[in-house]
C-alpha cells in the first residue's frame, strides 16, 4: 500500500505525526553489521524538530529504540525494527483543520481517497514519517561506507532566490553542519537565515533546493530498463514530503547545450581506470553508475501550512478562510538535507546488494580478458 521501498534492502515506515510513535522495519540488512542506537541517533538529531530558530519549535528528542534484529551490537540478518515515540503532541492546535482543508496540503486528497484522515498534525502525510527513512538511511550509509567507501553529503544549495556557491566534489559534512541552514557557503548562509526569519515572522514560508553528492560509488550499480539508478533515485527523493522537482548532473541546464558540449569524454587515469573528463551525466550513464560522483538536486516547495489567511473550503465544499495555527517550519530545507541523504543511501545500498547478487564481485575490468 505504498509504505515499502526497495527490493533487497527493503524498508517499511509506519506511524502518524500525533500517534503513539513512528518508525521503520528494515528487511534484507546483511548480518553481523555493527550498529548502535547512538549511530542512528546522530542522523535523527539532524532531522529532528526544534533544533534551531528557523525550524518548527516542536520539542521532540526523537530518541530511537532498536526493538528487533540486533543482538550484542550486531545485525542478525532478521528484520530490524526501530521505534521513535511521539512526546510533544499538541493536537488541539489542529482543531480548526478537522473539516477545513489547508491549501496545497494533503488534507483534501486524503479525504478524497480514503474518506477518512488523521487531521492531527497531518497524520501520515506529515514529514514526521521521514524519521523511519532517516533511521534506515543511517544503516544503509554504514553498509555503503564499509563495503565500498561511499560517502554521501547533502546540503542546502538554494533558498528562494539565494543560491550558494558549493563544489560538490570537495564539500564536507563539517562545512554543512557549520550553520543552522546547512549551506556550506557561509556568506550565503547568513543571508538565507535572515530571509527565513523574515518570512517566518510574516506568517509565510519559502522553498528551495537541496543538492546531494555520493562519492566513491562503485561502477555498475543500476538495472536497465525500468530500474535505472537515476529513476530509482528520482522515485526515492520525490516521495519525500514537499518535493517538487528532481535533477541529476547537468539537469535541465543540459537542454541548453549541444551534444559536443554536453558529452563526457572518456580517458584512462594513472591507475588504469576508465574515467570521464567532465561529469555532466552526474555519475550515471545508461541508468548505471560509471564511478564518477553522483550529484542530484531536489526542489522543495514552500511549507503548505502557514499563519497567513488563505481562502479554502471545508469537507462540505463550503468556502471559508483559514489562518493555520500549530508549529511548522517556515522552510523545510535545513531538515530536508538528512532526508535526501537517507533516500540516496537507501537506493544505493539496495542497488549495491542487487548488483552483487546478480553479477558477483569478481569481474574483469574493461580491456582485460574474461
Amino acid at each position: 500500500m505504498g509504505n515499502t521501498f526497495g527490493h533487497l534492502f527493503r524498508v517499511t515506515t509506519f506511524g502518524e505525526s500525533h500517534g503513539g510513535g513512528v518508525g521503520v522495519v528494515i528487511d534484507g540488512c546483511p548480518p553481523q553489521l555493527e550498529i548502535s542506537e547512538a549511530e542512528i541517533q546522530v542522523e535523527l538529531d539532524r532531522r529532528r524538530p526544534g533544533q534551531s530558530k528557523i525550524t518548527t519549535p516542536r520539542k521532540e528528542l526523537d530518541t530511537c529504540e532498536i526493538v528487533s534484529g540486533v543482538f550484542e551490537g550486531k545485525t542478525l540478518g532478521t528484520p530490524i525494527s526501530i521505534l521513535v515515540r511521539n512526546k510533544d503532541v499538541r493536537s488541539q492546535d489542529y482543531n480548526e483543520m478537522t473539516d477545513t482543508y489547508r491549501p496545497s496540503h494533503a488534507d483534501a486528497t486524503y479525504d478524497a481517497k480514503y474518506g477518512i484522515r488523521n487531521w492531527q498534525g497531518g497524520g501520515r502525510s506529515s514529514a514526521r514519517e521521514t524519521i523511519g527513512r532517516v533511521a534506515a538511511g543511517a544503516i544503509a550509509k554504514k553498509i555503503l561506507h564499509q563495503v565500498a567507501g561511499v560517502e554521501i553529503v547533502g546540503y542546502v544549495k538554494r533558498i528562494k532566490d539565494l543560491e550558494g556557491i558549493i563544489d560538490p566534489n570537495q564539500v564536507t559534512l563539517d562545512q554543512v553542519e557549520s550553520n543552522i541552514v546547512r549551506c556550506p557557503d557561509s556568506e550565503c548562509a547568513d543571508r538565507m537565515i535572515e530571509l527565513i526569519e523574515r518570512i517566518g515572522r510574516e506568517g509565510d514560508s519559502t522553498g528551495g533546493v537541496v543538492e546531494c553528492v555520493a562519492r566513491q560509488v562503485p561502477k555498475g550499480l543500476g538495472m536497465p530498463v525500468f530500474d535505472k539508478l537515476e529513476a530509482d533515485l528520482a522515485k526515492g527523493v520525490m516521495s519525500l514530503p514537499a518535493s517538487k522537482g528532481f535533477e541529476i548532473g547537468s539537469g535541465f541546464a543540459g537542454t541548453l547545450m549541444t551534444g559536443s558540449e554536453h558529452n563526457d569524454e572518456f580517458y584512462t587515469d594513472e591507475q588504469g581506470e576508465i574515467r570521464t573528463r567532465t561529469n555532466r551525466s552526474g555519475g550515471i550513464q545508461g541508468g548505471i553508475s560509471n564511478g564518477e560522483n553522483i550529484i542530484i538536486r531536489v526542489a522543495f516547495k514552500p511549507t503548505a501550512t502557514i499563519r497567513k489567511e488563505q481562502r479554502t473550503v471545508n469537507s462540505l465544499g463550503e468556502e471559508t478562510i483559514l489562518a493555520a495555527k500549530g508549529r511548522h517550519d517556515p522552510c523545510v530545507l535545513p531538515r530536508a538535507v538528512p532526508m535526501v541523504e537517507a533516500m540516496m543511501a537507501l537506493v544505493l545500498c539496495d542497488h549495491l546488494l542487487r548488483h552483487q547478487g546478480q553479477t558477483g564481485t569478481f569481474r574483469p575490468k574493461l580491456g582485460q580478458a574474461g
